[in-house]
């Protein structure tokens, strides 16, 4: 028998089994989409570690996936051990949950027109029974086109889905068309903030910084066909900030404040109506301005994508919240990432008139400004501590070199 097992995931991030792809029986190849665990941030797909039967289920559907627990076991057998009866099981299985049986070619007919039904998992086809919701008429986000669970609550959200066997103008049932139901993801989400503020109790300075000096530095390089976001320039301002309050790269523990290794900084991204999730410039103390920059990219396109990893969003020590980008001037407290001691909140990039001593005389210049924020877990770090690391930020900030 070869155990199917949890992945590692980044401590205090609570996972559940979303779906399994293959049903007790099924044949499996090695690294084929075996079951789906989804956390706050990211939906996983963890495949099969070697080719056989599945043989056992250990950890069903909502259940929680703690790191390294048990999913189910793969025989290495080559003969299907599936029950005659799984058919009736499955049938047997929506009746209990209250979804009316169909007929029969509600959902096979699309057996035939390319198979998509036999790539379905036992929850997506669940949830498109219980909606009437034709899988044929769902663009698939999953690995080859597959449609998953969350593509399917996303088009019930919508409102945009044709039902099987119902005319083109059907909406999807149980929902009216202002309804916005709760993903698991949403609910992971929900969870995590009323966690959050409940640990820690949360503290925010206001700062605010000029501009000027990155707004050159960075035309001057795509002058020379080298592009680079606002972000990069943020995130390599806070890993050398670091350097005059370490306690910001911290976190609680019971019987010390541990402080991280390596500075791994998190980014979130937005991505609409389905919240944001946080990549990790992993190691970012040690990166150049412009490697920084190639990792944003690289990960911004992912998460937009829908292919960020277990991997791209574990490890985080400390967290940058660029809310600006969306308008927002001023956002406090921002909710902390669970298990790290500070996030960093930048506002809007706005012109506004400032105030500078020019030769000896005040003079009024407009200038590039934005609000910045540190929201700091007050049992790791103090008010002293906060405003050194938001000094030193600023300051980097302001007296960017000109190249």
């Amino acid at each position: 028998m070869i155990e199917v097992r949890v992945p590692d995931e980044q401590e205090g991030t609570k996972a559940v089994v979303r779906a399994w792809l293959k049903r007790v029986g099924d044949a499996v190849a090695e690294n084929d989409p075996l079951v789906e665990l989804e956390t706050d941030k990211v939906t996983q797909e963890v495949p099969a570690p070697a080719a056989g039967v599945l043989s056992e289920i250990l950890l069903e559907t909502d259940a929680e996936a703690v790191p390294g627990a048990v999913l189910g076991r793969i025989s290495s057998e080559q003969t299907s051990v599936r029950p005659e009866r799984s058919a009736e099981r499955e049938v047997e299985g929506r009746v209990a949950q209250g979804v009316a049986e169909r007929p029969s070619t509600s959902l096979r007919t699309n057996e035939v027109g390319g198979g998509q039904e036999a790539r379905l998992s036992p929850s997506v086809r669940r949830a498109c029974l219980q909606h009437g919701i034709d899988p044929a008429r769902i663009s698939g986000t999953g690995r080859n086109g597959r449609v998953t669970r969350e593509d399917v609550d996303r088009a019930v959200a919508s409102a945009t889905t044709v039902s099987v066997g119902e005319p083109t103008t059907a909406q999807p049932r149980h929902f009216s068309a202002q309804d916005i139901p709760h993903d698991r993801m949403r609910r992971t989400i929900a969870e995590n903030m009323v966690r959050a503020v409940t640990d820690a109790p949360h503290v925010t300075a206001l700062f605010e910084a000029d501009f000027s000096a990155i707004a050159a530095h960075k035309a001057a390089l795509a002058a020379r066909g080298m592009k680079l976001s606002y972000t990069a320039y943020i995130v390599k301002a806070a890993a050398e900030a670091m350097a005059v309050a370490p306690a910001i790269n911290g976190r609680w523990e019971e019987d010390r404040i541990a402080i991280a290794p390596t500075i791994d900084i998190g980014v979130g991204t937005a991505l609409g109506e389905k919240g944001l999730v946080v990549p990790v410039v992993k190691d970012a103390g040690s990166l150049s301005l412009e490697a920084i920059g190639e990792r944003l990219n690289a990960l911004t396109t992912k998460a937009r994508d829908g292919k960020l990893d277990r991997a791209d969003v574990s490890g985080g020590s400390f967290t940058i919240s660029n809310h600006g980008v969306s308008g927002s001037l001023l956002a406090a407290p921002i909710i902390l990432h669970q298990g790290q001691a500070a996030i960093l909140g930048v506002g809007k990039l706005d012109k506004r008139v400032v105030v500078r001593t020019i030769g000896g005389q005040d003079a009024i210049l407009i200038r590039p400004m934005a609000y910045v924020t540190l929201t700091i877990d007050h049992r790791v770090v103090d008010g002293h501590q906060t405003n050194a690391w938001l000094s030193r930020f600023v300051e980097i900030i302001e007296t960017w070199p000109a190249d």
